[in-house]
C-alpha cells in the first residue's frame, strides 16, 4: 500500500480543508498535522473529541501520519457510553479544540489542544485565518504498514455495548481507491458535506477521501439547505449526505430555484448510511434533473457497493460490488443464493481488503461475525440481473416472516411514503399467532391529514401485494432517529 496522503508531500497551495471561513492548503495541513504528529508519536492510542471542525480533521490526519490509532468520540455521547469507550480503548491522550470542556471520562486524560496553524510560519491572523505565506518544509514521518490500525470506530450499540471496530490503513486506502474508480473522483473535485466526524461516512469518506485524492473539502459546519445551495452553487462538485438531509433538500428544491440549480449543477450527489426513500429520489430528479446515487457500507467493512457515476440504474439500488470486494447472498441455512431475480431475499456477506481487523478486546464477537472468510453483515438484500443489490433491511429488525412470506420492511416503507397523507414511515413486525408475525406501520402523518389504517393497508396492497399490507398502524409526532438519521426501530416498540 502506498502512503495514505501523497498530496501532503507536495506542500502545494491548493486548498485541502475549508470549514466555513477557515481553511488550510495542503502545504499548511502538512505543516500543522506534521508538527502535531511529532508530539503524539509515542502514544499508544489517542481519543479525538470529534467536533465538526478544522481541529478534528488536523487531529485525525496527525494521528494517521504518526501511526497512532485514533478513537473518534461523538461530542453528544452519553456518560455511560463514553465511560465504556474510554475504558475499552484505553487512550493515553485526548486531542480537542482549545477551551472545550470535556466530560468526566476524558477530562482525566492528558490533553493536547489542537492548533490548526501550529507549524505554519506566522501562525494565524487575528481573524483566525491562515496567513497567505506557505509553511516551512516539514519532514513527515514514514507511515506504518498496511495492516497497522488506523482508527477505532465504535458501533452504535443497538444490540449491546458499543464495540470498537479496528480499521487498518489497508481498508481505508482500498475503499477510497475503489470509490475513485466508481465515482470518477479526482483532485479537481470539491466535496461539500455537513456530516459529523465521528463515524465512517463523515470522517473517512468525507474528510480522508478528498485528502487521498488531493482534492478539497468544504464542510458546512452544520448542515443547512442554504449552505448546500451556496457551496454547490460555487466551487462544489460533489455532495455527501444522509436521507434526512436529502429529504429536506427534496422538500425545498421544488420551491427554491437557487437550490434546484445548485443541485442540478453538481457532478455527483451521494446518499448513504440508510436507504433513501424513492419519493425523495423522485422529487429531487423532478426539481433538479439530477439523480442521487447510493452506496452501501458499514463500520466493519467501510464501503462494499456503490452505484457508479456512469450507471443509470433504477433509484433505490446500492449498486454493484466495488473493485476488490466480493459479495454474496446466503439463505437462513447458510446456503449461497445464486438467483439474480431481484426478488429472492438473502443476507449479504462480503470479503475483501475493505474489512476491519477485529473488534477490540472481543475475540468472541470477532469470530462470530465471520462465516469462514466472509463477514456476516446482518443486512438483507435482493440482487438483480445486472448484479445490483437492493437493501430491504436489517436481518434482526427489518425481515418480517408473515404468512409464510419473507418480507423486507423497506419496500413497505417506500410504498407508504408514496401516500400523500404520510410524511414519515417505519415498518416492523410483531408476533402473531396465526401469521407468525404481523406487519406494523408507524406513521407520522402529513400536516393536516390522518389517513386511516384501512386506507393505508389498501394503498400498500395495491402498490405491492395483499400479504404486505400493514395489519396495525400507530401514529406518532416523530420517529426516533440516531445522529445519522437512522430510525431506531427498537425504540418504537419500547
Amino acid at each position: 500500500m502506498n502512503e495514505l496522503f501523497p498530496a501532503l508531500r507536495t506542500a502545494s497551495s491548493r486548498t485541502a480543508l475549508r470549514f466555513q471561513d477557515r481553511a488550510l492548503t495542503y502545504g499548511q495541513l502538512a505543516a500543522s498535522a506534521g508538527a502535531l504528529a511529532e508530539r503524539i508519536g509515542a502514544e499508544r492510542r489517542v481519543a479525538v473529541w470529534a467536533t465538526p471542525t478544522l481541529e478534528t480533521s488536523v487531529a485525525v490526519v496527525a494521528a494517521l501520519l504518526a501511526g497512532v490509532p485514533a478513537v473518534p468520540v461523538n461530542p453528544k455521547i452519553g456518560e455511560s457510553e463514553l465511560a465504556h469507550i474510554v475504558s475499552d480503548s484505553a487512550p493515553t491522550l485526548v486531542l480537542a479544540e482549545p477551551d472545550t470542556e470535556l466530560p468526566g471520562a476524558l477530562a482525566t486524560l492528558p490533553r493536547i489542544d489542537v492548533d490548526p496553524y501550529e507549524g505554519i510560519e506566522g501562525g494565524a491572523t487575528a481573524e483566525d485565518q491562515p496567513r497567505t505565506t506557505e509553511p516551512r518544509t516539514v519532514e513527515l514521518p514514514p507511515e506504518p504498514g498496511a495492516e497497522a490500525p488506523a482508527v477505532i470506530v465504535y458501533t452504535s450499540g443497538t444490540t449491546g455495548r458499543p464495540k470498537g471496530v479496528v480499521i487498518p490503513r489497508r481498508a481505508i486506502a482500498a475503499t477510497l481507491d475503489a470509490l475513485e474508480d466508481a465515482w470518477q473522483w479526482t483532485a479537481d473535485d470539491v466535496l461539500v458535506h455537513g456530516l459529523p466526524l465521528f463515524h465512517v461516512h463523515g470522517l473517512i469518506l468525507g474528510i480522508l477521501g478528498p485528502l487521498r485524492r488531493g482534492g478539497t473539502v468544504h464542510h458546512l459546519g452544520r448542515f443547512s439547505t442554504e449552505g448546500v445551495a451556496r457551496e454547490l452553487g460555487g466551487a462544489g462538485t460533489m455532495l455527501f449526505g444522509v436521507p434526512t438531509m436529502y429529504h429536506r433538500l427534496a422538500a425545498e428544491a421544488g420551491e427554491n430555484p437557487a437550490l434546484a440549480k445548485a443541485l442540478g449543477g453538481a457532478r455527483l450527489l451521494v446518499s448513504g448510511s440508510a436507504a433513501l426513500p424513492l419519493t425523495d429520489h423522485q422529487k429531487i430528479k423532478a426539481a433538479t434533473g439530477a439523480r442521487v446515487v447510493e452506496r452501501y457500507g458499514m463500520t466493519e467493512t467501510l464501503m462494499n457497493t456503490a452505484v457508479r457515476a456512469d450507471d443509470t440504474s433504477a433509484p433505490g439500488t446500492v449498486g454493484v460490488p466495488l473493485p476488490g470486494v466480493q459479495a454474496r447472498l446466503v439463505d437462513e441455512s447458510g446456503k449461497v443464493i445464486e438467483s439474480n431475480d431481484g426478488e429472492t431475499v438473502g443476507e449479504i456477506q462480503v470479503r475483501g481488503p475493505n474489512l476491519f481487523v477485529e473488534y477490540l478486546n472481543r475475540p468472541d464477537a470477532t469470530a462470530e461475525a465471520f462465516d469462514g472468510g466472509w463477514f456476516r453483515t446482518g443486512d438483507m438484500a435482493t440482487r438483480d440481473a445486472a448484479g445490483r443489490y437492493r437493501i430491504v433491511g436489517r436481518k434482526a429488525t427489518d425481515l418480517i416472516k408473515s404468512g409464510g412470506y419473507k418480507i423486507g420492511a423497506g419496500e413497505i416503507e417506500n410504498a407508504l411514503l408514496e401516500h400523500p397523507g404520510v410524511a414519515e414511515a417505519a415498518v416492523t413486525g410483531e408476533p402473531d399467532e396465526d401469521l407468525g408475525e404481523r406487519i406494523v406501520a408507524w406513521i407520522v402523518p402529513a400536516p393536516g391529514t390522518r389517513p386511516t389504517p384501512t386506507e393505508l393497508a389498501d394503498h400498500v396492497a395495491a402498490q405491492l401485494a395483499p400479504h404486505k399490507r400493514p395489519r396495525v398502524v400507530h401514529y406518532l409526532d416523530a420517529l426516533p432517529r440516531n445522529d445519522m438519521g437512522k430510525i431506531l426501530k427498537r425504540g418504537l416498540h419500547a
